[in-house]
């Protein structure tokens, strides 16, 4: 069957307010990363590991998103709703398919897309074991962003997304990777369905990840070593770029 024909879907609607300035005149993900913009990070990690079907659902200054040969999903409400109502915006694509979908403000590599597409899970994530030194790299104390994070010893995920107290609380970190197939797909939309529309639209993927998991909903989760990074601010930039400059190879091996 072509299940495992995986297409890519990058959900680019949002306004990115904490880079200030730099989202002013341009969406977050053409934003710049070693002379190219984040999105083509993401469409050249998609493409590497075999995906060529990418769509971009966009919202905030849409126009600007200059990148060939995808296909664009539009979230007209991007102002008032999040990233949830953005996904469910690519709904022909994952009632069809088995989807990867992918943030447009982190950097991965095509093997961890490809561990990804591997897994057997109606929804499944990725997670990553070594994200304390990326952590500690980009925060001076780690805690004051990082977030619960369990998984059982079937590799299921049973905790995500609460303020973390300590460490030990944090098996790893949720890097804002996807994976639904057509039925993990239907299990979401149930659950949305049953939502009110207020409700739905402030409705963040982790709150969302909560809340498959309060309705019996399996998430199989694919851990990785490191390998990527989220762009939440210009210290990231920098500090990306920085890691750039000594070799490169801050997102591992391809």
């Amino acid at each position: 069957s072509d299940r495992r024909m995986n297409k890519g879907v990058i959900l680019a609607a949002g306004r990115g307010r904490r880079l200030g300035v730099l989202t002013r005149d341009r969406p977050k993900c053409m934003m710049l990363l070693g002379d190219k913009p984040l999105i083509l990070w993401q469409t050249d990690a998609l493409r590497g590991a075999g995906i060529s079907e990418i769509s971009v659902v966009r919202g905030y200054k849409g126009d600007q998103i200059d990148v060939g040969g995808v296909f664009f999903f539009e979230n007209p409400r991007w102002s008032e709703t999040n990233m949830v109502i953005s996904l469910t915006c690519a709904e022909a694509w994952l009632t069809q398919s088995d989807c990867i979908v992918s943030y447009a403000d982190i950097v991965y590599c095509s093997a961890v897309i490809r561990q990804l597409m591997a897994s057997s899970g109606a929804i499944t994530i990725t997670y990553d074991r070594k994200w304390l030194d990326l952590w500690h790299a980009r925060f001076d104390d780690p805690l004051t962003d990082a977030e619960t994070f369990k998984v059982n010893e079937q590799g299921r995920l049973v905790e995500i997304g609460a303020r973390a107290k300590r460490l030990d609380d944090i098996e790893g970190q949720y890097m804002g990777l996807l994976k639904f197939t057509p039925t993990g797909w239907q299990m979401v939309s149930d659950i949305l369905q049953r939502l009110e529309g207020e409700e739905r639209d402030r409705l963040d993927m982790t709150t969302l990840l909560r809340l498959c998991l309060d309705n019996n909903v399996a998430i199989h989760t694919v851990p990785v070593d490191g390998g990527w990074g989220e762009v939440d601010n210009e210290n990231d930039l920098a500090l990306y770029e920085r890691m750039l400059a000594e070799g490169g190879a801050f997102l591992g091996t391809e």
